[in-house]
């Protein structure tokens, strides 16, 4: 039996070696075109080419952008609906068109996408406020910056933006299911920049700059209640302030650590310093206990490989982040409105003139009044000036009056003792002899006139001159060592 086996395998054998190279070659071309038949990806038909004759054009671009988003062609999808919103203003789709380029944007991701899309998320929010997916937009933004976030030991310009919008969010919108998610990435956010501050303060306090290291943890306290280090702020707050000699200060944050953080390995020495200086020692609460073991319960050592793969990445690691309220704090915006004080009137009507003051003014709340006396002053100058010019010109020219009216009159006279006693012919020569001493006593008047116009300027111009001269300093004459000056000076 054994050996008829043999035989037949070798019939086979021998068959199959005669096949050999033809059969290699089905196999080989099966596993070349068979995973490409297999993984086939089949093509979706371009919507744009099945259109039917009741589709709206704004409603076509609108689903061909999103299918390109959907399929990772972010650009083109981008521009379709650029195209249709600047196409179609008035469109129904142009909320939704505004919204996918954001979250096109957003999906995308890295710096210069999640940066974009935070602006274009804004962009939404400020033309559409009341539309329902507005604290979707807002959430995103507040996510954009947290995706952003750098270590606690880098920059945390991200952090504590990622904080403003996600509070934001919680103040604009207290009832939206995001609510939950939003307090969950706010925890964290908070706890990266806790973080950040925490080892700054540490640092301080190793080096001895406890003053400094009081500032950082006095933040910490008062800003991330819910840090995860919350016990180790409070201690090295307490020890900064005993080394600063103000033990007293640092009893309520001895009692703090003691009634709220239980399970501290810091108790024990926060109890020892309450006795030491006779205060009472706090007990914790039931429920205080009861979050504190929760919050011991969820923390698990870390593998050597997490170890590595957290300090290889350049995310923040937020598993410590404890569950429990938010701190909310102030508002995001925080602007305060100029208010008007209880006793002030309101005048009606009333109007409000600027002019320049002085800084001793400034310093002594009172109007300067320095300032008006002298255009006070300048103007009763200008004013006296003008009345002496107009009572100048008034007195010149009554008195070239009478001297242009005296001449008349005596070549009147001249005129008729001509005509008693002489005759016609010496009437004649006598009227063009007193028409020539007209016209010279007439150039003597434009003469005297322009002598009194050319004396007001000359004294204008030696009044100029005093006043330069006075206002100029007077040349300081040079000593026997002025040489010795300039070389050492005294």
């Amino acid at each position: 039996m054994g050996s008829g086996v043999r035989k037949l395998l070798k019939r086979i054998s021998k068959a199959g070696l005669s096949r050999t190279p033809w059969c290699l070659w089905v196999v080989v071309l099966g596993c070349v075109v068979l995973p490409g038949c297999l993984f086939h990806r089949k093509r979706h038909a371009d919507l744009a080419a099945a259109v039917n004759p009741g589709d709206q054009p704004d409603k076509i671009l609108y689903e061909k952008a999103a299918n390109e988003i959907t399929h990772g062609r972010y650009d083109v999808g981008r521009l379709t609906l650029q195209t249709m919103i600047n196409t179609y203003p008035d469109s129904e789709f142009l909320a939704k068109a505004k919204l996918a380029i954001a979250d096109s944007y957003y999906e995308q991701g890295g710096v210069s996408g999640l940066t974009q899309s935070e602006a274009e998320y804004k962009d939404f929010i400020t033309f559409f406020p009341t539309a329902p997916e507005a604290p979707m937009a807002q959430y995103r933004v507040g996510m954009a910056h947290f995706r952003m976030m750098a270590k606690a030991d880098r920059d945390q310009t991200e952090a504590r933006l990622a904080e403003v919008e996600l509070k934001e969010f919680m103040v604009k919108y207290p009832e939206d299911p995001l609510t939950i998610r939003t307090k969950a990435r706010l925890r964290e956010a908070q706890e990266v920049l806790a973080e950040g501050e925490f080892e700054t303060a540490s640092f301080y306090q190793m080096r001895g700059a406890y003053r400094a290291a009081r500032g950082r943890y006095r933040e910490i306290i008062e800003k991330y209640p819910n840090f995860s280090q919350g016990d180790q702020a409070l201690y090295g707050m307490a020890q900064c302030l005993d080394h600063l000699r103000v033990p007293k200060e640092a009893i309520p944050y001895y009692s703090r650590l003691v009634r709220d953080f239980p399970l501290s390995p810091h108790v024990g020495e926060a109890k020892a310093r309450l006795v030491a200086m006779g205060q009472p020692v706090p007990k914790p609460t039931k429920a205080t206990m009861a979050r504190a073991q929760a919050d011991a319960s969820r923390i698990r050592s870390k593998s050597l490989l997490e170890k590595l793969a957290i300090s290889m990445s350049g995310s923040p690691d937020t598993s410590a982040t404890l569950r429990g309220p938010v701190e909310l704090g102030g508002t995001a915006s925080g602007v305060e409105l100029a208010k008007r004080m209880p006793g002030t009137p309101t005048v009606a009507n009333a109007s409000i003139i600027a002019q320049p003051v002085s800084d001793s003014s400034l310093g002594s709340g009172r109007p300067d009044e320095a300032k008006s006396a002298a255009d006070s002053s300048d103007n009763n100058s200008k004013t006296s000036a003008n009345e002496s010019r107009s009572t100048t010109e008034e007195n010149t020219s009554p008195s070239m009056g009478n001297q242009s009216g005296a001449p008349a009159q005596e070549n009147k006279q001249d005129t008729s003792g001509n005509q008693t006693g002489t005759g016609a012919k010496e009437n004649k020569a006598a009227t063009p002899s007193n028409q020539t001493g007209a016209v010279t006593q007439e150039n003597k008047v434009a003469s005297s006139r322009n002598q009194t116009t050319a004396k007001t300027d000359e004294g204008k111009a030696n009044s100029t001159t005093q006043d330069q001269s006075a206002n100029a300093t007077p040349q300081k004459k040079k000593g026997r060592f002025h040489i010795f000056k300039k070389i050492v000076p005294f």
